[in-house]
């Protein structure tokens, strides 16, 4: 579901900052970005650069975008940051992401017009400069109908609301982030995004 992305006061920082991430975007060589692994998503045309993995700090990436690493770093509870890509006529299939107590917002920044996200029922377009909040473990979707690459800051921040909604369900109907499969998952990812 999508959150009201005023709730969280570094929204408003981001948005009054997003002409400056978006100069640091624009000096990041396109061949600095990255397929993202889940291929089975989306086929080809979803691509990345990471500034945080999993709390890790890229340090090479960072160094290109430091204003943007200033403003990601002062953002309480942070845990991943980068730049998504979405080519013209890429879809990244329904999905839901892991692990839970976590939100996600999207910063756009460069070709929003045509490009749409699903989060449960609801369906927004992405704005230039504006923030979109949503809870990742919701099935959402996401293409890019536009005619240009549509790229968003996109980043993590641990939820004390989620987490706390998590403490109270029972063991049994939480999902354990270090079961095997989700370990293999992070892992990976965490590999895949530090080279």
């Amino acid at each position: 579901m999508f959150k009201d992305s005023q709730e969280y006061a570094f929204t408003k920082n981001l948005e009054e900052n997003w002409l400056t991430i978006k100069q640091e975007l624009e000096q990041i060589s396109p061949n600095d970005f990255l397929d993202w692994p889940e291929k089975y998503l989306y086929g080809k045309g979803w691509q990345t650069f990471g500034l945080y993995a999993f709390g890790m700090k890229l340090q090479k990436n960072c160094k290109l975008c430091p204003e943007t690493t200033k403003l990601i770093e002062n953002i309480p509870d942070m845990v991943t940051a980068g730049f998504s890509s979405l080519l013209p006529n890429t879809h990244i299939q329904a999905h839901t992401g892991y692990p839970e107590g976590l939100l996600r917002c999207h910063l756009g920044l460069i070709g929003c017009d045509g490009c749409s996200l699903r989060v449960g029922e609801d369906v927004r377009d992405w704005q230039e400069g504006k923030c979109l909040v949503f809870d990742d473990t919701t099935e959402h979707e996401a293409w890019n109908r536009g005619d240009r690459n549509r790229v968003v800051l996109l980043l993590d921040f641990r939820s004390k609301e989620l987490e706390a909604k998590l403490k109270s369900k029972p063991k049994n109907q939480t999902q354990d982030s270090e079961s095997p499969a989700s370990k293999g998952v992070w892992q990976s990812l965490k590999s895949w995004l530090s080279k």
